[in-house]
Order: C-alpha cells, then sequence, then structure tokens
C-alpha cells in the first residue's frame, strides 16, 4: 500500500519535481549561489550617470558581481593576432534595474572587401561560481578542506556561459567576454566589428572593436610544438551527464568537452588500467579500462573493450592522437583487481613493487597489453605512467615492464631522479625543478619529452577559480622560458559535486581539479592558458626565424623577456604582475 501511495504522489506531482531533480546537475541555464560577502550598498550604484552602462574591460580582472567595475570609458577596443590565432576581450555591462532577456549579438569584422565572419566570433556571459582561498599560510593549495566554513569564500567570475539570453538583477554587473579565431586566410589587415547587447527593457548598447591581423601564421592546434598533457576524466562526465558509462550518450557528451582540447593542442590521451589508480581522490574515481579475470586453471584473460573504444574515440573522433598515457602500476593504494572465476567475485592482490605477486600480475598483463597495443598498431603510441612515485618503487616497476616488453615506452610525472630518468621516454618535474643542462639534452637527442608541471603546491603561478587569470598564459609560457618541451595538469575535468555553482573541492584549493566546465563551458582559466599556449608556438617559430636570419639583436631581446617567465627572472622583475608580464610577451611577440 505504502508503494502504491508514493506512486501516486510521484505521479501529482508531475514535471515540476522531475525538473528539480534535474536541475542537481544543471547543463542548460541555472540559478548561482549568493554571495555573502559585503558588496557596494545603493548609495554606491546610485551614482552611476546613466541607469545602465556597457563598456570594454580587460581580460586581466575578475569583476565583482555586486560591485560597481572601475571600468574607465574607452571608444574602439584594438587588439592584434596573427592569421589562424585566438584572441579574448572582455565587456562589462551593469545596471541599477533589471534587465529583461539580455543578450549578445557581434557583428562580422570587416577589412575593405575582405571579411572575418560572425561565425568566427563567440561570445558568453561570464558567470560566478564559489571560489575559497589559499592556504592559511599563503603557501599553497594542498590540503582537506572538509569543512568549507573554515575557508573564506566568495563568489568569482569564470565560467564562459553557453546560455545566450540573460536576466540581469538590478545594481549587479555582467562582464561579457568575446573571443575572435581568426581565419588562417584571413588578408592582412584592420578589421572593424561591432558587439551589441540588447534586451527588452533597454536600449541596444554598442561597443566597436577593431583586429588588426598581422601577416604571420599560427598552425593549427595539433602541429604545435609544445607538449600539452591535461588529464582527462570520462567518469566524471558519465555522472554528471547521468548516461550510462561508455553508451553512446556517454561519447556524444565527452565529444565537445575532448575537442575544446584538442583544439588547445593536447597530445596526450589519460587511460587508467587499474581500479582507483589514485584512491578515488577525486569526486569521480577512475576505474580500470581493462578487465581481468583469472580463470579455474590459473591462466589469465584480458578484456580491451572498453580501453580500444576510449583510445579510438580520443584519436578518431577528437584528433588526439600522439600519446596513451596508462595509469598506473603504483597506485597509491597497492591493490589490485581482478575477477577471480573460481570465487566468481572481484578479488584484490596486495602487493608491493620488489615482491614476487606484483611482478606476476603485471608482468603477464603487460605480455598480453604488448600484443593487443601492436595488434592495434598503437604500441609506439603507449605509455606505461606513474605520478609521484619513490625512486625505489619506480625502479621495481621499471624492471618488470622491461621484462614484459623492453620497447615499451614509460613515463613519470614526479620528483627528477639521475639514477631512471633514462628509462623514461617521458619526464614531467614540479615547478621550480630543473633538468641539468647536459641531461636535457641528451633527452632530447634520444626524442625523449622533458616537460613541467604544477598541482595544488603553487600559490603562484596557479589557475585556482581565485588566480589571476594571466597567471594560466604565464604558467606556460614559463614552460618555454625554462626550457622544458611542454606542460603538465593533473586534471582538466574532475569535476567536483557541483561545479557550475561550487569550484570547492574537500582537498585542495578551489578550481584545482578542473578548467571546464558542464555543458561544456569553457573558462577565464582555460582562455587565457590557450593565450599562452599560442605565445609559446609564436616564440617557437620566431626563434627558428631569428636564428636562421642571424637576427640576433631581436632573439637576445626575445630571450631577454622570455627569462622573466621563470621563478627567479620575476623575482629580478620585483614580482611584476603577470598581467603586465603577459601583455608585455604578447606585444614583443605580434610586433617582431
Amino acid at each position: 500500500m505504502k508503494k502504491i501511495l508514493f506512486l501516486s504522489a510521484l505521479l501529482a506531482c508531475g514535471p515540476a519535481c522531475f525538473s528539480q531533480q534535474a536541475e542537481k546537475f544543471p547543463l542548460g541555464d541555472y540559478v548561482e549561489l549568493t554571495d555573502t560577502k559585503p558588496h557596494d550598498g545603493e548609495e554606491v550604484w546610485s551614482k552611476m550617470t546613466a541607469p545602465v552602462r556597457f563598456c570594454w574591460g580587460t581580460t586581466d580582472v575578475r569583476y565583482k558581481k555586486l560591485n560597481v567595475p572601475d571600468v574607465k570609458t574607452t571608444g574602439t577596443l584594438r587588439l592584434k593576432a596573427w592569421k589562424g590565432e585566438r584572441v579574448n576581450a572582455q565587456a562589462v555591462l551593469w545596471t541599477q534595474k533589471e534587465l529583461e532577456g539580455a543578450e549578445i549579438a557581434v557583428s562580422e569584422l570587416k577589412n575593405g572587401a575582405s571579411v572575418i565572419p560572425a561565425s568566427a566570433v563567440n561570445t558568453y556571459f561570464v558567470r560566478y561560481v564559489m571560489t575559497d582561498e589559499l592556504n592559511k599560510d599563503g603557501s599553497g593549495g594542498c590540503g582537506p578542506r572538509e569543512n568549507k566554513a573554515e575557508w573564506d569564500s566568495s563568489m568569482v567570475a569564470d565560467v564562459l556561459d553557453i546560455v545566450r539570453v540573460r536576466e540581469v538583477q538590478a545594481r549587479s554587473t555582467q562582464p561579457v567576454w568575446l573571443n575572435v579565431w581568426v581565419p588562417a586566410d584571413a588578408r592582412p589587415g584592420k578589421y572593424k566589428g561591432t558587439l551589441t547587447v540588447s534586451g527588452k527593457n533597454f536600449e541596444a548598447m554598442k561597443l566597436p572593436f577593431e583586429i588588426e591581423v598581422v601577416n604571420r601564421t599560427l598552425p593549427e592546434p595539433q602541429k604545435w610544438a609544445f607538449h600539452l598533457d591535461l588529464w582527462q576524466n570520462p567518469y566524471a562526465v558519465a555522472r554528471y551527464y547521468q548516461v550510462p558509462l561508455w553508451s553512446k550518450e556517454h561519447f556524444d557528451a565527452m565529444r565537445p568537452i575532448m575537442k575544446m582540447l584538442a583544439n588547445a593542442g593536447q597530445r596526450a590521451i589519460t587511460a587508467s588500467i587499474m581500479h582507483k589508480p589514485w584512491a578515488g581522490q577525486t569526486e569521480d574515481h577512475y576505474d580500470s579500462m581493462i578487465f581481468r579475470m583469472k580463470k579455474l586453471d590459473g591462466t589469465w584473460v584480458y578484456d580491451y573493450t572498453v580501453f580500444d573504444k576510449w583510445v579510438e574515440f580520443m584519436m578518431n573522433e577528437v584528433g588526439i592522437k600522439d600519446l596513451i598515457s596508462c595509469y598506473t602500476m603504483i597506485p597509491w593504494a597497492l591493490s589490485f583487481d581482478y575477477f577471480d572465476q573460481a570465487t566468481n567475485r572481484v578479488q584484490f592482490i596486495k602487493a608491493a613493487p620488489g615482491e614476487e605477486a606484483y611482478a606476476e600480475y603485471w608482468g603477464t598483463f603487460l605480455k598480453d597489453f604488448s600484443r593487443h597495443l601492436r595488434e592495434k598498431g598503437w604500441f609506439e603510441k603507449t605509455a606505461i605512467s606513474m605520478d609521484e612515485r619513490p625512486m625505489e618503487a619506480m625502479r621495481e616497476a621499471i624492471k618488470v615492464i622491461k621484462a614484459a616488453d623492453p620497447e615499451f615506452k614509460i613515463t613519470l610525472a614526479g620528483n627528477y631522479h639521475e639514477e631512471i630518468q633514462g628509462d623514461l621516454y617521458y619526464l614531467s618535474i614540479p615547478y621550480g625543478n630543473q633538468f641539468p643542462e647536459e641531461v636535457k639534452a641528451e633527452r632530447e637527442r634520444k626524442g625523449q619529452i622533458s616537460t613541467v608541471y604544477t598541482c595544488c603546491t603553487e600559490a603562484f603561478p596557479n589557475t585556482f577559480t581565485f588566480s589571476e587569470p594571466a597567471e594560466a598564459a604565464w604558467t606556460v609560457l614559463h614552460a618555454v622560458a625554462g626550457g622544458y618541451d611542454g606542460y603538465l595538469r593533473w586534471a582538466v575535468n574532475s569535476w567536483p559535486m557541483d561545479p557550475l555553482r561550487d569550484s570547492r573541492f574537500r582537498t585542495w584549493a578551489a578550481g584545482d581539479t578542473y578548467s571546464i566546465y558542464p555543458g561544456p563551458r569553457s573558462s577565464i582559466r582555460f582562455e587565457r592558458l590557450v593565450e599562452g599556449l599560442q605565445g609559446c608556438e609564436k616564440i617557437h617559430i620566431l626563434r627558428e626565424e631569428l636564428a636562421a636570419k642571424g637576427a640576433n639583436g631581436k632573439l637576445k631581446k626575445l630571450n631577454a623577456k622570455l627569462s622573466e617567465f621563470t621563478p627567479e627572472g620575476w623575482i629580478k622583475t620585483n614580482k611584476k604582475s603577470p598581467a603586465k608580464m603577459v601583455s608585455e610577451m604578447n606585444a614583443l611577440l605580434n610586433e617582431m
């Protein structure tokens, strides 16, 4: 009887109940959390010279939602770009009254008879997400944060929304983001366009802008020299989008997210080859993409169906093809899963590197994995990957890998160890550490990859939701300045429970686990990262050109400016603001 009553109540509730349930993980419009911080009151807002204002701002500022912005009235915004480059701008709309049905439009950009079509321009309302702060000593963002009340939290601008029409509340600020992807075949010259905001209860307001396209071409992202490795989490997408793992709906949801990565020059596919390689540290833990079964006779059988679907999707549909990073042989918890046919259930082997059980479990698998990868034609692209593991454990794991197939590639994101670096095809070391000059040269000669990574450790530079926007660009420019081949960061979409509204997490500073939002929605952080990546490719092109021409003066000038983007170089600038440093670098790259 209780079941019947419950069903009747559900039916009586109708669509409203189900829409509330769906709102738990919004994909369309949503309501932001309340900002409880002190903000400008009516007496400040009442001093506006007009009830609604619309001006150009700067991409270096996260404008506060409930404060009157510090924006100077300007005429035409002027930007410079190479052909094939994406450039960003930010405008600011602020209002004394509620605005109904606000929407953004942008014209095509004209340079005489030449046109950059409006389809090459994207506009977004910037949305606000809850963030927190660095650790109390200001040293970084690592460590447990179970009690959110212990951390100073506020709403910050970061999300670039896909919703096209917004209701803007009275006495609030609504930033607008503009992104123009200049066609690679654009004719050099000055292109002029107009950004317009309009609505039901206010006059349309226009802002002119101009992009000077210089006679240089940026290659498509897949051809950039820079090795970008941002780890993906397919399991987070399945949970948030409420779709079955590895279903058509799951891949449909992931496709636009992963294409954003491909368009940033991503090189590596993140694959998990065991259950909980990081002990479930994220909201959505990684599972094994490979099924292992121990048969009654003690032999092993492996099923690669999920692994193959994931890799084929990333390579063939998304376009990320350089490296398949398979994590991990040395997890945080040394416990390894398999399905046991004798007991008809999942069992776990507890074994450490150097123990016989460890060598048997992994050695048997790796021999079969090598066979499968060679059959698929993926062996040369695949690496067995570890992160932040002790050197002795790494040594033992390397022995097992080499015994299974001496041609396997091995990667590590962790501290530099002279004793094992030669065995590592790809080694990423922490920010502030450097490869010995002769080692880096030898690794380069062998075709090995040597990069740098940041994580929750760094107070600066970082991509927390409270970090300065320019820090994202600064970080990857640092990778080139430090002589690394690229940059690694551990998560691009390991979303917390409610990522669109709350970027805080139970461990690590807010935003550490992701920079692309569900929808998919980009972020101020991600767009500024792409800006920096484009700068890295420009530097690569210019260095080669200037060296070939013998233009030593210009090359010296470029390298001197680039040298500021190192820990010691930044200190020599008296810790100049990252916004100013990135702006100066962009100006130099565009004038050379």
